[in-house]
C-alpha cells in the first residue's frame, strides 16, 4: 500500500511540475448525479458511450434529449445544477423544467424534461432496502434528498412540483464517500428504504444541496416498481445488472477507483495570434486502457493541429482522445498530447477532466 501511494504522489508531483497545477474538478463547483437509481443524464451517457470516446445515444428518449440540448449535455451528465439554488425546491424551478434544473445552469439540459415513457428505467421493489449511489465527480459536504412522484403522476406529462410527495422518502447529510473525485465510478453511498405501496412507473427526484455554498444539483431518475432489484433496461442493447457491492467503485483501497486518470495542461510556447499547448494524461495507481479528456477554452481559442491524440469539438467543448500508441497507460505512467492553437495562449483550461 505504501509503495502504491508513493507512486501516486510521485506522478502527482510530475504532473504538477509540468502544468503548475494538477487539474482536478473545480474547487468552486461540485459535480455529480444519481447513479443508482440512475438519473436521465447518467443513464443516457452510459447508453451512448462508444469505444472511440464519442457519445452516440441508442435509446430513443436519450437521442431526443440530445437533439434538443446537444451532445454537451451528455459529456457533462454530472452538471445539472443551479449555482444560486441554495437548496430551494418548490417554486424555484418552473414546473415542467425540474429534470433540467431550470434554464439557469451552465449547460442546456432542457431535452431531459421531455415527457416520454421510453427513458432508461431502473426496476425496483416497493419498500425494499436499497443502496443509493450518487456520483462524487467533485466532493463537497451537503444534504441529499430523494422525492417520489405521487400515484397520480404520468410519464406522459412533464414533471411538476405538485406531482411529487411533499417530503423526501430518504434524506442524508454527508454520506460516506467511496473513490473519486473526478472518476466515473466514485460515489457517495447510503442505504435506505424505498417508498412502500408503490407500483408501476414513477420518478425519483434528487436534490443535492451543498452546505459550503449555494450550489444545488437536481435530477430525475425513471423507475418502475415491479419487483426488480435495481436492474436497468433501456441502456444500450440489453439489461444492465444492479450495482455490485464489490464493483470497481469499492476497491481494497477505497480512495483509488479502478482505471482513474488525471489530466494537466501547460503552454509550451506562444506568439502573436497563436500558441502551442500540451495536455498530460496520467494513471496514478491503476492501468488505463482507454481515456478521453474534455475541456473548454477560457476564450475564443481553437485547436488547429494535434499530435499523439485526436481532437474534436462539440459546441464550446473540446475533446481529446488517444491514438493507438497513447491509449494505454501503465500505473504511475503518463502520456502527452500536443497541439497548436489559435488565439491568445491560455494560462489554464476550464472544466479540464479526464475520463476512462
Amino acid at each position: 500500500m505504501k509503495i502504491r501511494r508513493i507512486v501516486k504522489y510521485a506522478l502527482v508531483a510530475v504532473l504538477a511540475g509540468a502544468a503548475g497545477t494538477l487539474v482536478a474538478p473545480s474547487v468552486a463547483e461540485a459535480h455529480g448525479a444519481m447513479m443508482a437509481p440512475g438519473s436521465r443524464t447518467y443513464l443516457c451517457w452510459r447508453d451512448g458511450k462508444t469505444s472511440s470516446g464519442q457519445i452516440v445515444p441508442q435509446n430513443p428518449a436519450c437521442a431526443a434529449a440530445v437533439a434538443q440540448s446537444g451532445a454537451t449535455s451528455l459529456y457533462n451528465w454530472f452538471a445539472v445544477l443551479r449555482s444560486d439554488g441554495a437548496g430551494r425546491t418548490t417554486g424555484f424551478i418552473p414546473n415542467g423544467e425540474l429534470c433540467s434544473g431550470g434554464t439557469g445552469g451552465p449547460y442546456n439540459f432542457t431535452g431531459f424534461n421531455l415527457a416520454r415513457n421510453d427513458w432508461p428505467v431502473t426496476h425496483l421493489t416497493a419498500g425494499a432496502s436499497m443502496r443509493f449511489d450518487y456520483n462524487n465527480w467533485a466532493k463537497h459536504p451537503g444534504t441529499f434528498s430523494l422525492y417520489i412522484t405521487k400515484d397520480s403522476w404520468s410519464p406522459t406529462r412533464p414533471l411538476a412540483w405538485t406531482d411529487l410527495e411533499s417530503t423526501p422518502f430518504s434524506q442524508v447529510v454527508n454520506p460516506a464517500s467511496v473513490g473519486g473525485p473526478g472518476t466515473d465510478d466514485g460515489r457517495y453511498s447510503w442505504t435506505g428504504n424505498l417508498p412502500s405501496g408503490k407500483s408501476g412507473r414513477h420518478l425519483i427526484y434528487s436534490v443535492w444541496s451543498r452546505s459550503d455554498s449555494t450550489e444545488t444539483f437536481y435530477g430525475c431518475s425513471d423507475v418502475v416498481f415491479d419487483g426488480g432489484n435495481g436492474e436497468v433496461t433501456g441502456v444500450g442493447s440489453g439489461t444492465v445488472p444492479p450495482p455490485d457491492p464489490d464493483d470497481p467503485g469499492d476497491p481494497d483501497d477505497p480512495d483509488q477507483p479502478a482505471g482513474a486518470c488525471v489530466a494537466a495542461y501547460r503552454t509550451i510556447n506562444s506568439w502573436n495570434g497563436g500558441f502551442q499547448g500540451e495536455v498530460t494524461v496520467g494513471a496514478p495507481t491503476t492501468p488505463v486502457s482507454n481515456w478521453m479528456v474534455h475541456f473548454t477554452f477560457p476564450g475564443s481559442q481553437t485547436i488547429t493541429q494535434s499530435w499523439n491524440g485526436k481532437h474534436s469539438t462539440t459546441g464550446s467543448m473540446v475533446m481529446l482522445s488517444p491514438e493507438a500508441w497513447t491509449s494505454s497507460i501503465p500505473p504511475g505512467g503518463s502520456v502527452s498530447v500536443g497541439f497548436l492553437g489559435s488565439g491568445a495562449a491560455p494560462s489554464a483550461l476550464d472544466n479540464l477532466m479526464c475520463m476512462t
